[in-house]
């Protein structure tokens, strides 16, 4: 989400939900309720770009909005999610990042504003932070392992998202097929929304019949009409083939840094040398592990809004996931998502027929 945005930008009449084949419907009913609607796509909440406009238009069309906070303030924040009540009066969620240093303030906007559901990403949110959220809310955390998973629950998680590797922005060692194999049969207390890689509506059937609840949707949107990334920025996920979108590698195992997948440009060659820069400082004992590792957040934050703000695709960062490939034009929301129902109910007619 961009702090930039100061102006509520007026959508269009909001288009009718998706209308739902009923096969369909039944597959993800259970995510569906969880969510509050009827598509139960949940959309990746990805920093500069799920901002109201977008967030407003997915959950418009009958998916599931989140809005992105990521080193936003709690009074960036409380005005983002004011001005995205404004264009939508369907339910939305709000992505908080876990090592935001005003996470339990950030929470409390979320109470203030009556938010229906919270997403901790970026690793095990605090105790404090998921009590205060269910106060109010459905909590949904990231999983990366059946182990995490059966903890998270115990810790109060309402719902959770395992992603590949292959999804976008910070990344996880395993892939997608293998976290579904490992966790849908074996959780069961709670929706699991499945990420990472996803573009079409035929893999999105494939998780539904392993268990899955509904699935989460990140770089699909990035080029949606009603995305605010700059032009430049649609242009480069549009020429981007899957290959295209390859994760950063980790210099030293002292220092432990998230993987990120992005398109490859001058800009990943500059976070190379910025890991490189932090990590002497923290060989050296001048900073600690926190910090470095916010300092490489920081480095993110600026790299992506150069990117998908400011249209420098060639120092920023692009993140994206390998499902780039799929993204082939720049298209209204509720086409996309019209797309990947037809798709579904193709996949499922044909599996009926055989």
């Amino acid at each position: 989400m961009s702090e930039a945005v100061a102006t509520t930008t007026q959508l269009n009449p909001a288009p009718l939900p998706a209308q739902v084949p009923a096969r369909l419907a039944r597959m993800w009913q259970r995510g569906a309720d969880f969510l509050g609607c009827p598509v139960a796509i949940l959309a990746g909440a990805m920093t500069w770009v799920s901002e109201r406009n977008l967030v407003a238009a997915i959950s418009n069309a009958g998916a599931f909005g989140v809005l992105a906070c990521g080193a936003m303030t709690p009074e960036l924040l409380d005005a983002e999610i004011k001005a995205t009540q404004k264009l939508t009066a369907k339910p939305f969620g709000v992505n908080l990042i876990t090592m935001h240093p005003k996470l339990l303030e950030l929470v409390d906007v979320c109470a203030a504003n009556k938010a229906t559901h919270v997403v901790f990403a970026g690793g095990v949110p605090p105790g404090e932070a998921i009590k205060r959220a269910k106060a109010f809310a459905k909590v949904v955390c990231f999983a990366p392992a059946a182990v995490l998973a059966k903890r998270l629950i115990k810790n109060g998680a309402d719902a959770l998202v395992i992603e590949g590797s292959e999804a976008g922005g910070h990344i996880g060692p395993v892939s997608t097929s293998v976290l579904a194999q490992e966790i849908l049969p074996v959780i069961r207390d709670v929706p699991v929304f499945v990420a990472g890689g996803i573009g079409r509506g035929e893999a999105i059937v494939s998780f539904l019949e392993m268990g899955a609840a509904g699935v989460q949707m990140g770089t699909r949107f990035v080029c949606a009409t009603e995305s605010i990334a700059h032009p430049k920025f649609k242009q480069a996920f549009i020429r981007a083939s899957a290959r295209d979108a390859m994760p950063t590698v980790q210099l030293d195992k002292r220092f432990p840094v998230i993987p990120v997948r992005a398109l490859l440009n001058e800009g990943t060659e500059e976070f190379m040398a910025t890991q490189r820069r932090v990590l002497d400082k923290f060989v050296r004992g001048e900073i600690e592990q926190q910090a470095a590792q916010l300092e490489i957040e920081h480095f993110w934050a600026g790299a992506l809004r150069r990117a998908a703000v400011d249209g420098d695709v060639e120092r920023g960062s692009l993140m994206a996931g390998q499902s780039v490939g799929m993204v082939t034009r720049e298209e209204p929301v509720a086409a996309i998502i019209a797309e990947l129902i037809a798709q579904a109910d193709a996949a499922l007619a044909a599996r009926s027929s055989s």
